[in-house]
């Protein structure tokens, strides 16, 4: 794990210095290979279009975790799965587009950027939210978390599960978009589930927690694959909507989209270091056990 948590940290400080590393993907092999697929449909369409870079993936892994050169070629195959995983774009980047832009609908326009599966995003401060949560988790979050679990392997299953999913320009048959969909909902729903009591611990907690008490409670037991991790966006709205007391007896302003896309990217923040924190503290531990 300690080389895992060394490559997500070499991964997120390129990025940092250089976004356009998040661009680096191309799909025209997935693409080719998915089209020839086109005579069979549903859930063996989704597996049989997956299984081949997922064996690849393990098989690389496997074999640069084994050679004479120690943990460096493992490390850098995971620094390439991770870059290639993020995206498409890089998330802080988005953000950044849209605080730069110079009126609000240019904002507006900016935003739409957030949106990877082509959803429109309107210039408030609540579905500004959503989408920077949901954002967040598919860009960053949920590609850790299946990374640090499961190493390169689990990164590339979400992204690719992710591409089959949200990418509208793929030529799925219904069935085989229907199992694409569940696979995906069903991938989010556990990282989804940390993200949210995260931004409950460092952001409004009892907001965030009934937000997400409420959804369960109207949720079927299919939600957590047919539906996706729709409490992660009830909660990111929930912390937007809620009027905190100020120490002058004042409410505090929570409709002004741009001051919530700082709270909330500042929330965001909090929550990766908690996230990394957590990680590192396993590593000690296991190095210590």
């Amino acid at each position: 794990m300690a080389i895992r948590l060394l490559a997500v940290l070499i991964a997120l400080g390129l990025l940092h210095v250089a976004p356009h590393l998040a661009r680096w993907r191309g799909h025209g092999l997935f693409r080719r290979w998915l089209a020839q697929l086109a005579d069979t449909s549903g859930g063996g369409r989704v597996v049989l279009a997956l299984l081949p870079a997922l064996i690849a993936c393990l098989l690389l892994s496997w074999l640069f975790s084994h050679t004479l050169l120690g943990e460096l070629p493992s490390l850098l195959f995971s620094l390439l799965v991770l870059l290639y995983c993020f995206g498409p774009r890089e998330f802080e980047s988005d953000l950044e587009a849209i605080l730069a832009a110079p009126d609000d609908h240019r904002r507006e326009i900016a935003a739409q950027a957030l949106a990877d599966d082509g959803s429109t995003i309107r210039w408030n401060a609540p579905e500004l939210g959503v989408a920077i949560a949901y954002a967040a988790l598919r860009r960053r979050f949920a590609v850790l978390f299946w990374f640090i679990l499961l190493g390169p392997v689990g990164a590339l299953l979400y992204r690719l599960a992710q591409t089959l999913a949200r990418d509208e320009s793929l030529s799925l048959d219904g069935d085989s978009r229907t199992a694409s969909d569940y696979l995906a909902n069903a991938l989010d729903w556990m990282p989804a589930q940390l993200l949210t009591f995260t931004l409950a611990v460092v952001g409004h907690w009892e907001a965030v927690i009934s937000a997400w008490q409420r959804w369960h409670a109207r949720a079927t037991p299919t939600s957590w694959y047919r539906s996706g991790p729709g409490f992660l966006g009830a909660a990111a709205q929930a912390d937007v909507l809620i009027d905190i007391e100020a120490g002058d007896g004042y409410a505090e302003e929570h409709s002004d989209p741009l001051a919530e896309l700082v709270r909330l990217r500042s929330a965001l923040l909090r929550a990766l270091l908690a996230w990394l924190s957590v990680v590192a503290l396993l590593v000690i531990g296991g190095l210590v056990g």
